[in-house]
């Protein structure tokens, strides 16, 4: 359990994960109040790994539900073994044979087997989906429902019904109760607006890409080979990218794959002909790279212009 934002930063950062005080002070309020966390923004900007770093930091096993269009509860909840009550069936057909020998016609044959339903739908028979592993876990969880904008209307307004008690009610066997109340972590990428009954059980966090400076810092944590020079430059670069009009801008974990590439080539700065071989790495689409390119050419011009001034006063 956290004691203070302060040291959900420092065990975030332990985990490989810088956050401000913003952050940090929403994870702890969070935790402490037992709240979902609602956390919107571009895809690529840390949310899901938010989730996954925040269970690392507490010892909690992290479940993962993945949104998609059509996703619905026996996805999410769960489902009936078919199959193994089939495979049951089977095994126990001379016992079935004996439970229904003293039947004289169907109607009792039916009667004498709706009192034995009870054996083929309970728990033993139950395929836990995400949300019924988080209720039903002996350990405390971290629940990400990732993505959640992706999903439905419809399935949302389950899921608000789900998170208000943590309990789920199976028509064949009863009420479930949760064990422990999990820690919620929800993203959306904003392709469609969350409601306002989902905003308002959650506490709200909106996360954008990271500043100059604080990107920096995260290459050099996840990339400490990295030289100076090289982070400076290729930061730089990515921070311009994302300013242009593009079908996708460069996320934090591609401006990592980026340095960790540009390090194995051995590059010790960039410059055009290595940007144009590892543009590929940061712009995933041929029209944002047309796009880019010429502010690329601008940014390296810039980049040739410092280095000949910092030569001036040896020459």
């Amino acid at each position: 359990m956290f004691q203070s934002p302060s040291e959900v930063i420092e065990k975030f950062r332990g985990s490989g994960y810088i956050c401000d005080t913003r952050i940090a002070t929403t994870v702890f309020l969070s935790v402490r109040m037992k709240k979902p966390i609602l956390t919107e923004g571009p895809a690529g900007v840390g949310k899901t790994e938010l989730a996954k770093v925040l269970a690392s930091s507490l010892g909690y096993d992290l479940i993962r539900l993945q949104c998609y269009e059509g996703l619905d509860e026996s996805k999410a909840l769960y489902e009936w073994e078919y199959a193994k009550q089939l495979l049951y069936t089977q095994i126990l057909r001379d016992t079935i044979g004996d439970t229904l020998k003293d039947a004289t016609n169907l109607r009792k044959a039916v009667e004498q087997i709706e009192r034995e339903e009870d054996v083929f739908f309970s728990e033993r028979f139950i395929l836990p989906r995400p949300l019924l592993r988080a209720i039903l876990s002996n350990r405390q969880t971290v629940l990400l429902v990732d993505e959640i904008d992706r999903a439905d209307q419809e399935f949302e307004a389950f899921l608000l019904e789900v998170l208000s008690d943590f309990q789920v009610t199976i028509p064949e066997i009863g009420t479930l109760q949760a064990n422990h109340v999990p820690l919620v972590v929800l993203t959306s990428n904003n392709s469609r607006e969350m409601s306002d009954a989902l905003k308002r059980r959650c506490l709200y966090l909106s996360i954008d890409f990271p500043d100059r400076e604080r990107e920096i810092e995260i290459v050099r944590l996840k990339v400490p080979e990295i030289g100076e020079r090289l982070t400076e430059e290729v930061v730089r670069v990515v921070q311009k990218l994302r300013k242009l009009d593009l079908k996708k801008k460069p996320s934090i974990s591609e401006t990592l794959d980026w340095a960790r590439a540009l390090l194995i080539l051995n590059a010790e700065k960039l410059n055009p002909g290595l940007v144009e071989d590892t543009l590929n790495l940061i712009l995933k689409y041929e029209g944002d790279m047309r796009r880019a390119r010429p502010e690329i050419k601008s940014v390296l011009a810039g980049f040739e212009s410092a280095e000949s001034q910092e030569t001036l006063p040896g020459e």
